[in-house]
This record gives C-alpha cells, sequence and structure tokens, in this order.
C-alpha cells in the first residue's frame, strides 16, 4: 500500500509539471525561430538572399490563446527586415468582432515596418472547428475586410507579384480545405511554367494537388506539429499517433507527399486547438533566405 501511495505521488507529481511546463512554460516563454536556406530554381538576382518570413495558426480568442507570443514572433520578424511576411491563416479561433479586431492587430507592425504582407484564411476564420462543420462565410468576410482594411492582402486561389531587389517573385494563395475553397489549379493558372513562385496555404491537404514541379517551395500551417509530443522522439506528436497513413505534421515534409518537384514546409504555428498546451512542440516562427539555384528546396539550414 505504501508503494502505491508512492507511485501515484510520483505521477502527481509528473503530471503537475507536465502540465505547468506545456500551459505556463514552453508555449508563453519558448518561441522556435526556424531558419532555413532554400534554393528556388529561376529565382531572380534581385531576390538571391531575401528573407521570407512564415507566421500561422495564432488563434486569437481561444481560452488561454498565445497573442503575447504571437506578438513576439511578429517584434522578431520585423527586426529581420524580410522582403515578405506571409501568414498561413486561423487568425481567430472565435466568432466576434473583437477578437478580429485583436487578431489583425498582432500584424500590424509588419505593415508599419513596410513588409509587404499577404495571407490565406484558414477553416477556424470560417468557424469551423471540426470539417464536418457549416462554413461561416460571414465570419470570413469580416476577417478577410480586416486584413485588407489593416494593409494585408489575403489570397484565395490567386495569385501576385511582390517586387524585392526591382525583381518580381509570384506568389500564390491557396483556399481553406475545410471550407470547400481549396483550388491549387486556379491559384496556379495563368503562370508561365518558368516563373519562379512560391505557394502558400493554411491546410497541407492542399498541397498533394499541386502539379510536378508547380510549387517548387510551398507553404502552409493548420497541424500545430500535434502540439503535443512524445519526449525523445521528436517525430511521434499526438497527430501522428491519432492518424495513420502518411501526414504532413510539420517541417520539411518528405517527398512522397507531393509531386516530383514540389516541396512543403509546414509550420509548427504560435497557437492552440482544443487545448491550451505545447510539450515538446514550441510555437515556430519560420525564416527562409531564398537562394537562386535548381535543386528544390531546402537545399541547406543555416544557423540562428
Amino acid at each position: 500500500m505504501r508503494f502505491l501511495r508512492r507511485f501515484f505521488a510520483v505521477v502527481v507529481v509528473i503530471l503537475f509539471v507536465a502540465v505547468l511546463w506545456g500551459v505556463a512554460i514552453e508555449p508563453r516563454l519558448l518561441l522556435d525561430d526556424e531558419k532555413y536556406d532554400a534554393e528556388l530554381p529561376g529565382l531572380p538576382p534581385g531576390w538571391d538572399g531575401q528573407r521570407v518570413v512564415l507566421f500561422a495558426d495564432t488563434q486569437t480568442g481561444m481560452w488561454l490563446d498565445n497573442e503575447a507570443m504571437a506578438r513576439e514572433a511578429v517584434e522578431d520578424a520585423v527586426e529581420e527586415r524580410p522582403a515578405l511576411a506571409l501568414v498561413a491563416g486561423d487568425f481567430v479561433y472565435k466568432a466576434d468582432s473583437a477578437t478580429v479586431a485583436r487578431a489583425v492587430r498582432v500584424f500590424q507592425p509588419l505593415v508599419a515596418a513596410g513588409i509587404p504582407t499577404l495571407a490565406v484564411l484558414g477553416n477556424h476564420d470560417y468557424g469551423m472547428n471540426y470539417k464536418d462543420q457549416q462554413a461561416d462565410e460571414a465570419l470570413a468576410a469580416r476577417v478577410r475586410q480586416a486584413l485588407e482594411a489593416a494593409g494585408i492582402r489575403v489570397l484565395e486561389n490567386e495569385h501576385v507579384p511582390v517586387v524585392a531587389g526591382g525583381d518580381t517573385l509570384m506568389v500564390a494563395g491557396v483556399g481553406s480545405v475545410w471550407a470547400g475553397h481549396s483550388d491549387p489549379a486556379a491559384a496556379l493558372a495563368g503562370l508561365a511554367p518558368a516563373a519562379p513562385r512560391l505557394v502558400f496555404m493554411h491546410n497541407p491537404q492542399s498541397y498533394p494537388a499541386m502539379p510536378a514541379g508547380a510549387a517548387p517551395l510551398a507553404l502552409a500551417g493548420h497541424t500545430h506539429g500535434g502540439q503535443v509530443r512524445v519526449p525523445g522522439l521528436p517525430y511521434w506528436s499526438w497527430l501522428r499517433i491519432v492518424r495513420s497513413g502518411e501526414i504532413a505534421a510539420d517541417g520539411w515534409i518528405p517527398p512522397s507527399f507531393g509531386a516530383d518537384g514540389n516541396r512543403l514546409y509546414v509550420n509548427r504555428g504560435i497557437g492552440f486547438s482544443t487545448l491550451p498546451v505545447r510539450i515538446n512542440c514550441r510555437p515556430e516562427l519560420t525564416t527562409i533566405t531564398l537562394r537562386r539555384g535548381s535543386a528544390p528546396a531546402p537545399s541547406r539550414t543555416t544557423d540562428g
């Protein structure tokens, strides 16, 4: 009996420490600044060496949300002076005007610093916690209107030119999978086959539909990296444990997930879904330095 009491006491202490770490320390204090070099075929000289920052899943409005960390990530990005900032959706977690306004204010320092900022919408921006929910198009319209009023262009199955160093890079944004708006073919329609481009989306499930060679560098969010990883086994997250088959959890996704000549990076995001906890899965800001070359991304990593 004494052994059982001690055993349960140890279990309670471990659980308390895990909850404290996962709720109050790791997600609030430990931002993961991931930095990579990536070669992009046909990249014009003006874009060689330019940086692109990627955010995802701030989820403003969830109970115990991570707005302070989102603001810290934006501050870090502004200091990087990137040529482009991308936000891969899920700005909000619940549907009310005050939350939308708060979510947009997080990213306004990017615009104030003169950094071109583009966005796509995620499932939560349509009020969808689950795939089978009805998309709230009115909420999505409010989020889009607030972002564009703040100077953040929202893309839905379209592409736009972005200029740096006197040269143009095409950036294509894909719509929400869960809301039924994902159309990669439309996002790429009219692009010359050799035109250098980035493609970004909220849900990596849009990526397998990209034709071969059409997305040599694609970026996404949505997964949160699983939020909880098995310590010592960083690739075994809650997401992988509860699903079977190949998934795009986070980081550079295996080439087999998409068509030849394409490569996908998935950002772990900043906020939460369901529970405000991250264990062994820090919130992430991704910075990618573009390099001229013909190899699929990534070519190498940089220290930082």
